[in-house]
């Protein structure tokens, strides 16, 4: 599925403020797979279960992902980046 518009919350913004420019340059790339194809294989898209089983999640690397929402037809919603913690 083809993403035409990504939304990020000020949480997202804050979590990606003091990365390194690898890292950023490495969520950029991703973030344009994402925006090509959201379940391309290599961003290992899953939906989270319990609490947070209206959210999906990304991976930037094995340990660093993005928290998401769909919220609209083709539209998602950037939550926050950051490790598992990020699912408490």
């Amino acid at each position: 599925m083809k993403i035409k518009k990504v939304i990020y919350t000020s949480d997202f913004l804050k979590s990606i403020k003091k990365i390194s420019p690898k890292t950023a340059s490495l969520i950029n790339k991703r973030e344009r797979i994402f925006l090509s194809n959201c379940f391309d294989k290599r961003l290992k898209t899953h939906k989270l279960k319990g609490k947070l089983e209206s959210y999906w999640s990304f991976s930037i690397t094995y340990s660093h992902r993005i928290l998401f929402r769909f919220i609209g037809e083709n539209k998602v919603l950037f939550l926050i980046y950051g490790t598992h913690r990020i699912y408490k």
